[in-house]
């Protein structure tokens, strides 16, 4: 008898990987092409924190116009990459699974290196507090071990029926 494989086990994992593309579809609802984390590569519950990865290809839609010649990743991007990570990290919180945060607040962010394309933007996030309507945490994103753009980013999840 061969044993079937699942469709988590279809795509093999990159080694280290937590979560791939496909979970993490399966856990917030952001797509292609604003989809900004290709997988998560570590995931403690216990110290509040998880972290994520971006790879910055000369493909992605933005360089298209930022800027032509010069391709530069727009730090809003990089912040909403930053997100995207912590509403992973939210979504695997008992009692979180459906429900879509929307941004709170993006306070003390810095930009301190740009990102250009064959970056991997390595994308940390430490929850300060996490409440069920309510949360924030302090972000990192880097590449090769400096800091190119960090901040507080805090989000609200609306009641029911809201963003109908």
């Amino acid at each position: 008898m061969t044993d079937q494989a699942t469709p988590s086990a279809a795509v093999p994992a990159t080694p280290g990987t937590v979560h791939t593309t496909r979970e993490i579809e399966s856990l917030i609802p952001h797509r292609w092409p604003f989809l900004l984390v290709d997988r998560i590569v570590e995931y403690d519950p216990d110290a509040k924190r998880i972290v994520g990865i971006k790879a910055v290809t000369a493909t992605e839609w933005f360089f298209q116009g930022h800027f032509p010649g010069l391709p530069v990743m727009p730090g809003v991007l990089q912040v909403e990459a930053l997100a995207q990570t912590m509403a992973v990290y939210v979504a695997k919180q008992p009692g979180f699974g459906d429900r879509m945060g929307l941004f709170a607040g993006i306070d003390e962010v810095r930009f301190k290196r740009i990102v250009v394309p064959g970056d991997t933007l390595r994308l940390e996030v430490m929850m300060d507090r996490l409440g069920s309507r309510f949360g924030k945490g302090r972000a990192v994103a880097s590449v090769n071990g400096e800091v190119a753009c960090e901040g507080l980013l805090s989000f609200v999840i609306p009641p029911a029926g809201a963003l109908r």
